[in-house]
């Protein structure tokens, strides 16, 4: 196969999965790994992908690279039904605080609670949350008792940032808290690609009593530039896939339930 072909077929198959490992390209083409390497090199220059520590990732896919608030609704909207409506089935049953973090699952969660909960049960939960679009669809169903997290406004996801922030979250010791992320690692963790919106979630993770991460399946093995949490401080992940080996090895060795939606 000529090396143009190659390197489309390449293309391709980063822009379809999102990653590709030099392993798995050296067995698909039947060239070496050096061969790959300088394949991957090629792509990188023209810009259609990046190159990561055993592979490479779509260009697209920086560690500092975040897509806006609308953009990220409309990706994997399907997937990010199910999960909220698994996690739905994890609120406590009774009086309970509950920290639903920004992103756009949460949000999802969020709808649901409003729009199923009963209202005799939404009585009993304080909904706490830093992002503008979760508390006004919670505000929206009346029985639910509501406090926002105030700071300064990140525009590109509608939550509250910032020094005033984390000192409120730190004052609390919620019940239960769903949290998002951009990346969920074997090694590195929980990650996002901003640094003030790291702090917060750190902070979330730290203080409440029970942490529910909600990340489908594309944040699976990847890495945003900030780590906010170790996989040990996680207590159940919810997502739309099984794991792959190595971080489903990872999650059971740091005792995290898996849950499937």
């Amino acid at each position: 196969m000529f090396a143009e072909e190659r390197h489309r077929l390449i293309g391709g198959m980063v822009t379809s999965t999102g990653r590709v490992t030099v392993a798995e390209l050296s067995g698909r083409f039947e060239i070496t790994r050096e061969t790959v390497r300088r394949d991957l090199a090629q792509l990188e220059q023209v810009g259609v992908l990046r190159r990561v520590h055993g592979g490479a990732v779509a260009a697209g896919q920086a560690s500092t690279s975040e897509e806006s608030l609308s953009t990220r609704t409309s990706r994997k909207h399907a997937e990010k039904q199910r999960i909220a409506a698994k996690a739905l089935g994890l609120l406590p049953v009774g009086e309970a605080s509950v920290v639903l973090d920004a992103g756009t699952t949460t949000e999802l969660l969020a709808g649901l609670m409003a729009d199923q909960l009963p209202r005799e049960r939404a009585a009993e939960l304080l909904v706490i949350t830093h992002a503008v679009p979760i508390a006004y669809r919670i505000s929206s169903a009346s029985a639910f008792q509501l406090e926002v997290i105030g700071g300064r406004v990140r525009g590109l996801t509608s939550a509250a940032i910032g020094n005033r922030t984390v000192v409120q979250l730190e004052a609390l010791r919620p019940d239960i808290a769903f949290v998002g992320a951009n990346g969920v690692d074997a090694s590195f963790g929980l990650s996002t690609p901003d640094p003030l919106e790291a702090a917060v979630k750190s902070t979330i993770v730290r203080c409440a009593r029970r942490v529910v991460v909600l990340a489908d399946s594309t944040k699976l093995d990847q890495e945003a530039l900030v780590r906010f949490a170790g996989l040990d401080e996680v207590d159940t992940l919810v997502t739309d896939r099984q794991p792959e080996a190595g971080l489903a090895a990872a999650l059971e060795a740091a005792d995290v339930e898996v849950v499937l939606a």
